[in-house]
């Protein structure tokens, strides 16, 4: 009971200690003449606080807490005071329109108190943008679909009143509800364009203005760490979002072009990188085998495909898979995609020299069980890579080539000795994206004459049990579901050769794909075309969204 009385005392005398400091706040304003605003009936606005920086504020003993376009409304301690005067003025020098109050001590505090919920985009030199997970919540509890997207975004771009800042919070909140991969900033001759890639196709947001346009292009520029006044050359950076105890990196490209520079932000969400090796869509019979290869202690899995096609995404799969605090692992990036705990990744470096190639030596050195070497791009790191491959390591890594059959030709072509290969190589894939049909609106329909014929053609070469029979395809529509696209998510179309015997001799007499294709036919291996039209008779995927990605008439 005393400790009871205690605490309620306490209360009392805070109050009372509460009401005085207003009630002299208000006596002082009219002392200098101005208004009096008691600061615990006020919600500050972020935008307003974002003026200036925290420390600068309760230095200064200043509290901006509303913002109407260039009006700002700042709540001051003592208009007296040297420091007070000196923040005023430099807000004006900003341009904007003062309007001061009296307000107490405490009222400070309370309004200062919100420098820790907001997202300080202006302090984000270091590269780390944070967006509150309460906006960001609230954000995605408004979209229901890409119009509601659009909506929000060009109403906050329209909005006089809003931070550049808090643009870029909306555009940014916007691909990570939709789970954009690339958000694209495009000037054209009258407007400038954004557009979000969603399952690997861009699909228009919204349009905005030049002066909107400059001063995003600005705050992107700021916070991923690059030079705001070269406009005429390509940049690179990255920055962070910060959303609760998750980092999200976002690669930033801008390119000069004929009305401005094109800005391309590229969302890297480690969500979308933990995708289990047997949920990638690879076919069970090649599963099987690229299961068997994991296992092996030494020798190398080659991954082709062009920019885009999930090559990243199916390596670390891999990775994931082999992975146990037994085997050190260790990988050469360019750049760091992901973070993957429990390996050591280490990214190139041009400045320093830290190429893939002497990457490669140096990681030769670290006593590795298996290597990732994110892409062999010259004849030096492909023969490194062949070495380690033939000394006792596992080495994943990634080559651009149409096909599968293409890897040989183009390692020969890489100056690779074609006599190593068969003793180096294990297993080399291909692969590429395809949408996925939206399940809650996808069409069935009687294919034409000429989709039949394409289809059959391909179908009777599959050699597996229950190939399903060519009756009914499905095509895509369009829904809410799906935000109007027909499709929702996407799938791995996979082909792959293992390295035997028969491969060899090709490879040493005759390296071209034909021959390389006719050498593999034997492994009972599907080819894209295959599998493609393996997932399009099962309803997972659609004849144009096939055609779109891979050349069914090869």
């Amino acid at each position: 009971m005393p400790l009871f009385q205690d605490q309620k005392q306490e209360d009392r005398l805070r109050e009372f200690r509460k009401k005085e400091a207003e009630d002299l706040a208000e006596i002082l304003s009219k002392k200098y003449g101005l208004p009096y605003l008691n600061l615990f009936g006020v919600s500050p606005q972020a935008d307003a606080l974002r003026v200036i920086e925290e420390v600068e504020a309760r230095e200064a003993f200043v509290a901006p807490f509303k913002r109407i376009g260039n009006k700002l409304l700042v709540a001051v301690a003592s208009p007296q005071n040297e420091k007070t005067k000196e923040a005023l003025a430099g807000l004006e020098k900003q341009g904007f329109h003062i309007e001061t109050f009296m307000v107490s001590r405490d009222g400070l505090e309370h309004v200062w108190e919100r420098y820790m919920e907001i997202s300080r985009a202006d302090k984000t030199q270091a590269g780390v943008l944070d967006i509150s997970p309460e906006d960001l919540r609230q954000f995605m509890d408004k979209v229901k679909s890409l119009d509601d997207i659009s909506k929000i975004t060009k109403a906050t771009i329209d909005d006089p009143g809003i931070h550049t800042s808090r643009v870029l919070e909306v555009i940014l909140a916007g691909a990570l509800s939709t789970g954009a991969s690339d958000i694209h900033i495009e000037p054209e001759e009258k407007q400038i364009r954004m557009r979000y890639r969603l399952d690997g196709v861009l699909i228009d947001i919204t349009f905005f203005d030049l002066e909107t346009y400059k001063l995003l292009r600005s705050r992107i520029k700021l916070i991923s760490g690059l030079k705001l006044n070269v406009k005429t050359a390509a940049q690179d950076g990255r920055f962070s979002i910060k959303i609760d105890k998750t980092d999200i990196e976002i690669r930033t490209s801008v390119l000069p072009g004929a009305y401005g520079e094109s800005i391309v932000l590229r969302v890297l969400n480690p969500k979308s990188i933990l995708v289990p090796l047997e949920e990638l869509g690879i076919e069970p019979r090649l599963l099987e085998v690229i299961n068997a290869e994991l296992k092996k202690p030494n020798g190398m899995i080659l991954n082709t495909g062009p920019t885009g096609s999930g090559k990243t995404t199916t390596l670390y799969a891999f990775i994931r898979k082999v992975y146990t605090t037994k085997v050190k692992v260790v990988t050469i990036e360019d750049p760091i995609e992901y973070h993957i705990e429990g390996i050591t990744q280490t990214q190139t470096h041009s400045e320093s020299d830290y190429t893939f190639a002497s990457g490669l030596r140096s990681v030769l050195r670290q006593d590795p069980d298996i290597i990732l070497v994110g892409e062999i791009r010259d004849s030096e790191t492909a023969n490194t890579a062949i070495n380690a491959a033939l000394t006792g390591h596992l080495v994943f890594s990634t080559l651009h080539t149409n096909n599968a059959a293409g890897t040989i030709p183009r390692l020969i072509d890489l100056g690779v000795d074609a006599k190593v290969l068969s003793a180096a190589l294990n297993l080399f894939l291909a692969q590429r994206l395809v949408r996925k049909l939206c399940d809650a609106c996808k069409k069935e329909e009687e294919p034409t004459a000429e989709e039949r014929k394409l289809i059959e053609g391909i179908a009777i070469t599959i050699k597996r049990d229950n190939v399903p029979k060519l009756e009914k395809i499905y095509r895509a529509v369009g829904c809410t579901a799906c935000n109007n696209t027909g499709y929702r998510g996407r799938i791995g179309v996979f082909e792959g050769i293992l390295m035997n015997d028969q491969i060899d001799a090709v490879a040493i007499s005759h390296p071209n794909e034909s021959e390389i294709w006719k050498a593999a036919e034997p492994q009972n291996l599907l080819s894209m075309a295959q599998d493609g039209i393996l997932k399009l008779l099962y309803g997972i995927t659609s004849l144009d969204e096939l055609n779109r990605v891979i050349d069914l008439d090869e």
